[in-house]
C-alpha cells in the first residue's frame, strides 16, 4: 500500500438518470461482483445472497467505505475490522476506500475544496482521485433530511467514495461490473422508491472511449427484517458487535438520525467523544437535531440495557480489533438484542 496513483479523470461525466433495466441481473454474466459492504445487517444479507445464489466467489469483492478516513471520530472504531472478519471467514477479497481526513475534516472544511478520496487497489497499490473541486465550507453535522446535499455523510463518505474507486481503477473498463447494495424499502419511503436494478452512476457504456458496464442491484430491496436475520441465522454470521449493544443499525455509531437512546447509550459508553460531539455543537451553533442540542436528547433518553449490563460488548464495539469469532454455530445462534427495535434511520 505504499504507491499512491493520481487519478484525473477526462472521460465523460457519468450517467445522472439511470436507465431501467430488468428486475433481477443475469448472475452469470459479469466479470466483477462489488459489494459495498458496511458491516451492517443489510450489506451482509446482501453478501450472503450473492453467495446463496452461486456466484464464484473468487469475483465477488468488498468495498469497505472507512467514513472516518482512518482517524475514528463519528463511526465505531470496530466496524473496519469487523468488516475485514466477515470477508476472511468467508474467502473474499476485501478493499478499503476512504476521503482524506474522512468525516471530520469534511465537517470543518472552511473555504475549501472536498478532500479526495483514497482506495485500495488489487495490487497493493493506492489509487487517489479527485481533491480539486469547487471551494466550499461546512462547519455543521449533516442535517437530518432524505436531501444528501445537507446530508453530506451519505453523499461524501460513502456514494462518492465508492463511485471514485470504480472510476479510477481501469481493470473496469471494457468489463461488466454488477455493483451491489443492500438497502430495503422496508426502512423508509424513499428507499421504497429505489430500483432493484439500474446503471451504476458511475457506468459509460455507451461512451466511445473509456466505457464500463456498472449495473447497481438491491439484492434484498423487498426483504423484511424477518428474512435478513434469517439468511445471517443460517450461515452463523455474528452480527455487527453495535446490535449486541441494543441498537438496530449499523450506522455511525453518533448517527444523525439516532434516537435519545442511542445517544444516551453514546453519553454513558463513550463519554469523552460525545462531549467532543456536543462541543462541535456549540461551536458551530447549528444543532444536529435543530430542535435540540445532543445533550439535551441524550437527556430525553436512557442507556440500553445491555449497553448497561454488559461492558465487555462496549469494549469490543470502541476497540479498533474484532476479537471474537465472526462465524458461530447456526443452532446456536441467536437475535441480538438490537433485532426488531427501532429504526433510527434515513427518511
Amino acid at each position: 500500500m505504499e504507491q499512491l496513483a493520481l487519478f484525473s479523470f477526462s472521460e465523460p461525466p457519468p450517467v445522472d438518470t439511470p436507465q431501467d433495466l430488468a428486475e433481477k441481473p443475469d448472475l452469470s454474466s459479469y466479470d466483477y461482483y462489488i459489494v459495498a459492504f458496511s458491516g451492517g445487517k443489510d450489506s451482509c444479507s446482501a453478501l450472503l445472497h450473492l453467495l446463496e445464489s452461486g456466484v464464484d466467489r473468487s469475483r465477488v469483492e468488498l468495498f469497505h467505505h472507512d467514513v472516518d478516513g482512518k482517524n475514528p471520530f463519528f463511526d465505531w472504531p470496530v466496524t473496519t475490522s469487523y468488516c475485514e472478519a466477515v470477508a476472511k471467514a468467508f474467502g473474499i477479497q476485501i478493499y478499503m476506500s476512504w476521503r482524506e481526513g474522512g468525516f471530520l475534516r469534511e465537517m470543518l472544511r472552511n473555504g475549501t475544496p472536498t478532500a479526495p478520496v483514497i482506495f485500495e487497489k488489487p495490487d497493493g497499490t493506492l489509487g487517489k482521485a479527485g481533491g480539486e473541486g469547487p471551494i466550499g465550507t461546512r462547519l455543521r453535522f449533516p442535517q437530518v433530511t432524505a436531501n444528501l446535499q445537507t446530508r453530506y455523510c451519505s453523499a461524501a463518505t460513502k456514494i462518492d467514495v465508492g463511485a471514485a474507486a470504480l472510476r479510477g481503477q481501469d481493470r473496469f473498463l471494457g468489463k461488466r461490473t454488477l455493483f451491489i447494495t443492500g438497502e430495503r424499502a422496508q426502512e423508509s419511503a424513499a428507499r421504497s422508491r429505489y430500483k432493484s436494478l439500474e446503471r451504476h452512476r458511475s457506468d459509460t457504456r455507451d461512451g466511445t472511449r473509456r466505457a464500463r458496464h456498472i449495473d447497481h442491484w438491491r439484492p434484498v430491496l423487498q426483504w423484511s427484517e424477518e428474512e435478513v436475520w434469517a439468511i445471517m441465522k443460517r450461515h452463523g454470521l455474528n452480527p455487527h458487535p453495535c446490535y449486541w449493544l441494543g441498537l438496530s443499525r449499523a450506522s455511525c455509531a453518533f448517527c444523525i438520525f439516532g434516537g435519545a437512546d442511542q445517544w444516551a447509550t453514546l453519553q454513558y459508553i463513550w463519554p469523552e467523544r460525545f462531549e467532543i460531539v456536543a462541543n462541535y455543537e456549540e461551536q458551530f451553533g447549528v444543532t444536529i437535531k435543530r430542535n435540540m442540542s445532543v445533550r439535551e436528547l441524550a437527556a430525553k433518553g436512557k442507556p440500553y440495557g445491555p449497553a448497561l449490563a454488559s461492558p465487555e460488548i462496549a469494549r469490543l464495539a470502541l476497540s479498533e480489533t474484532y476479537s471474537v469469532p465472526v462465524l458461530i454455530d447456526p443452532t446456536t445462534w441467536t437475535y441480538p438484542p438490537g433485532a426488531f427495535g427501532e429504526s433510527g434511520g434515513p427518511s
